[in-house]
């Protein structure tokens, strides 16, 4: 199998080390539009080089596959490019940087038979993974509330922040993705606030750096999202999930950054996880291996463009309950 990989920045990297992992691959194209970049990154994993972009879907490539971790904006054309070209795709979200580049994506992806799967990779998290199966077994009852929190140790570079789309669209949608896949309902409603206390580069591309959301869910199940891009004891992302005869947590062990203040008490004992690539290392492999195992043998991908657009349309909805300072019922912005 010869698999494409279309970025070679952080989450490039991210997926060049897992494939590094699949001995069974025939060979890996790595490129990037900062050729000097792919170049190293290629170099250093002993893949391939590719160093225009543009020759991706040239005759003689010779792809099987194609994993597009670039900048969100070259997503919307990489994608739809590689399904024309009847390979199928991977892509970290988003699929695009807005919701009607979205919109326009799903669009223009339904009725082929192209497989496409998005990276939302708490979908194979093994907790993520063990509390969807509790709340499925129906061992937790109905549900009543549903805790869900991404919280960074420090803010991205301003560069980042500048093309993020936003603290909703770029770092709670995981948690409007995961609350979605874990209990199986659709949300139906949102109420958000958002402050700035730290740098003031949040403000001035009209973004939050926290962000609290409530989400109503279709059979009445309360859902509280809480995000923030200061958490300097380490990179907390947990799932809670409480029911009418029991209760579950994703992310809940001993890389918690979190400190008890009952006397005796030392859970979790550390080290606390520092980003996004040990926390969920187990994950990103998984779900790596999940999106070359589709290429092989076929089947529905783990989270589809359609699964992304529903996430999407609800981290639109909690940007502009920020905005107006108002729920936003979900119907406002499919309309």
């Amino acid at each position: 199998m010869r698999i494409g990989l279309a970025g070679a920045g952080r989450m490039g990297r991210v997926r060049a080390e897992m494939l590094a992992r699949l001995g069974r691959l025939q060979s890996v194209v790595v490129t990037d539009v900062n050729v000097e970049l792919a170049g190293e990154l290629a170099a250093r994993t002993g893949f391939e080089h590719l160093p225009d972009v543009g020759e991706l879907f040239a005759a003689g490539t010779g792809l099987d596959a194609l994993i597009v971790a670039t900048a969100t904006d070259a997503h919307r054309d990489l994608v739809t490019a590689a399904v024309a070209a009847g390979l199928p795709v991977f892509v970290e979200k988003p699929l695009a940087v807005d919701l009607a580049g979205t919109k326009a994506v799903v669009d223009a992806l339904t009725g082929s038979p192209t497989p496409v799967q998005v990276g939302f990779q708490r979908r194979f998290d093994p907790g993520y993974v063990s509390a969807r199966e509790a709340v499925g077994s129906g061992r937790l009852g109905w549900l009543h509330t549903v805790r869900s929190n991404t919280f960074d140790p420090g803010p991205p570079t301003p560069e980042y922040v500048a093309s993020s789309g936003g603290l909703a669209r770029d770092c709670a949608v995981h948690d409007f993705d995961s609350i979605r896949w874990v209990t199986g309902r659709e949300v139906t409603s949102v109420y958000a606030m958002g402050s700035n206390r730290g740098a003031a580069l949040f403000a001035e591309h009209d973004d939050v750096d926290t962000m609290s959301a409530l989400l109503a869910l279709d059979d009445g199940t309360q859902a509280q999202v809480g995000c923030t891009r200061y958490n300097a004891a380490g990179y907390d992302v947990r799932l809670e999930v409480f029911g009418s005869e029991g209760s579950v947590a994703a992310g809940l062990d001993d890389s918690t950054p979190l400190t008890s203040t009952e006397a005796g008490v030392s859970f979790p004992a550390g080290p606390a996880a520092t980003g996004f690539p040990e926390r969920f290392a187990a994950a990103y492999e998984a779900e790596t291996r999940a999106f070359v195992e589709l290429v092989r043998t076929g089947g529905t991908p783990a989270c589809t463009p359609t699964d992304a657009l529903e996430a999407f349309y609800v981290a639109e909805a909690a940007d502009r309950s920020r905005r107006e300072g108002r729920p936003v019922a979900l119907v406002e912005v499919r309309a």
